[in-house]
């Protein structure tokens, strides 16, 4: 532990999805404002070792890191915040822990005794919890702890942030808790029981809070904030307001507004290098709310009914259109959806069109017609990950004349296997041994789409799939006008094709949408929106 950074612990009650992850990334981007470098990190507690094999309905997307790791989609948040990169180490499941216990004790590390929850398993919460802090680089390591105060599964969590308070002593220790007070219409009234009964839960777990974040739809009265200081032994000055948004990116003006980076700082006895700059911030924000000009993009996928499946993706078009001062108006469709007849009415009134990430086959041919349409008909396009494969297979089909062209994912007897897994992964079982996971560099083609995009030749982007480009049919795409922009320099494998003679048309095999912040909008995305204006305007 560096003797130096200071822990927060941000627990939440009542009910979940209150937005710790949220109030999280704006505390951090407060500090971090006022000169601090601060770290972030998710706990979860539920079993899989990470959230690369759920189910994006289960649980969103799954975001991954420069090094890798298949995250929660708060790690997202973070870094679109704060503008600094994950890793690994800022995510952690209980399934990690029992796993990293279990092996220890199978290695006999434990020397015979009785491995138990205390203090095996809490011990190895702490020992990730400071994980970060150890090197010296970040004065606060922000620790989110995911699930609600009274989960069983949480307890254990609950538990090692007990514990943490004395190891850390003193002013180096802050707990806030994140809770809901709701309105009932009927009674017209706010209510304070049940995050009464939320902190009082936390104190049987012998955990003080701090602060408390109330989340809420209305202004908490005066009287209201007293009683919950009152009940809940937390100073009134402590009892922050958190109002529901219009978007997620006015949270930390709002925090500031409520003082929680001053309240924090006071508990922590940390003094300000600087004073707050949030200047770039309040730019971009202004430039997101007062668009000149405004786009329809249509988003084709699989798990359109849960947004969370695709929110780097829907985040990404927020920092883009930003730049652009256009707004963005993503429409989610159905891949299941779409086949030849229904497109021309399910993608018309569409400046542009994006194909997402997914994987198997579900809605494939759906797909496959709406890349056709968008190639026939000039409408800029943008695949990424599964919809660059997809644009492959459409152009295979339709301008090469191979009927059957496929992904060896889809039917693994095609006779033209456009795309299909590299020769050193086919023995491979274990489907989280068999990715290209993380960050892997790309050459970009001058005069191209993507090179006018990056404005550079060499860049590097996250990868999270299995299948590839077969290079076996390259020639015969670039004589019929789809060329590869994007090539991996150590193992020629294709990263990004593109046609020429259309208004926009990429399709990257990597996944863009994670490396776009606040800050940092991603070149491809803003690109593209800029294509669908200038398209818009040629009509």
């Amino acid at each position: 532990m560096g003797s130096s950074t200071k822990y927060i612990f941000i627990t939440g009650g009542v009910t979940s999805s209150l937005g710790k992850g949220i109030i999280a990334a704006s505390l951090a981007k407060l500090l971090q404002a006022r000169g601090f470098s601060v770290t972030i990190q998710k706990f979860d507690p539920y079993l899989n070792i990470d959230p690369g094999t759920l189910n994006p309905y289960e649980h969103g997307e799954c975001y991954v890191t420069e090094d890798g790791a298949e995250t929660d989609l708060d790690l997202g948040h973070y870094e679109r915040f704060l503008d600094t990169p994950t890793s690994q180490a800022n995510n952690v499941t209980t399934g990690r822990i029992y796993n990293n216990v279990i092996t220890k004790e199978r290695k006999g590390e434990f020397l015979g005794k009785t491995v138990q929850v205390i203090p095996h398993i809490t011990d190895e919460i702490k020992r990730n919890f400071f994980k970060l802090g150890e090197d010296g680089q970040f004065d606060v390591v922000i620790t989110e702890i995911g699930g609600c105060v009274g989960d069983i599964e949480s307890l254990p969590f609950i538990e090692a942030v007990r514990q943490a308070k004395w190891d850390l002593g003193q002013n180096n220790f802050l707990v806030i808790h994140l809770t809901l007070i709701p309105f009932l219409a009927a009674a017209k009234e706010l209510k304070t029981k049940p995050t009464q009964h939320s902190v009082k839960q936390l104190l049987e777990a012998g955990i003080q809070p701090d602060i408390l974040v109330c989340r809420t739809e209305y202004h908490l009265p005066q009287e209201v904030k007293k009683k919950l200081a009152l009940f809940c032994n937390v100073q009134l000055n402590c009892v922050i307001e958190a109002m529901d948004a219009s978007t997620i990116y006015d949270v930390p003006l709002l925090m500031k507004k409520e003082k929680l980076d001053e309240r924090v700082m006071s508990k922590l006895k940390l003094t300000s290098k600087t004073n707050t700059d949030l200047e770039q911030w309040k730019d971009f924000l202004g430039r997101l709310k007062n668009p000149t000009q405004e786009v329809n993009i249509g988003l084709v996928g699989k798990y359109v009914s849960l947004p969370d499946a695709y929110k780097s993706i829907i985040e990404a078009f927020i920092h883009a259109g930003a730049a652009s001062e256009c707004k963005v108006n993503l429409t989610l469709i159905s891949s299941e959806e779409l086949h030849a007849d229904s497109i021309p009415k399910k993608l018309e009134g569409l400046d542009g069109v994006v194909v997402a990430p997914g994987f198997g086959e579900r809605g494939l041919e759906g797909k496959i017609e709406a890349v056709r349409f968008v190639r026939e008909n000039d409408i800029p396009f943008f695949g990424i990950c599964l919809g660059m494969q997809v644009a492959v297979i459409e152009f295979a089909r339709n301008v090469l004349g191979l009927e059957k062209a496929n992904s060896t994912e889809m039917d693994p007897d095609s006779p033209d296997p456009v795309i299909g897994l590299m020769e050193d992964q086919k023995n491979i079982e274990l489907l989280g041994g068999t990715m290209r996971l993380g960050s892997y560099p790309c050459e970009l083609k001058k005069g191209s789409k993507a090179y006018q995009a990056y404005g550079k030749a060499k860049i590097n982007e996250r990868h999270r799939h299995r299948y590839e480009f077969n290079n076996a049919y390259l020639k015969s795409f670039e004589e019929s006008g789809m060329f590869a922009s994007g090539i991996n320099p150590d193992t020629e494998l294709v990263e990004i094709m593109e046609i020429k003679n259309h208004p926009w048309f990429v399709g990257a095999q990597f996944h863009p949408e994670y490396k776009s912040t606040v800050l940092t909008p991603h070149p491809l995305f803003v690109r593209f929106i800029k294509a669908t204006i200038e398209n818009k305007k040629t009509k």
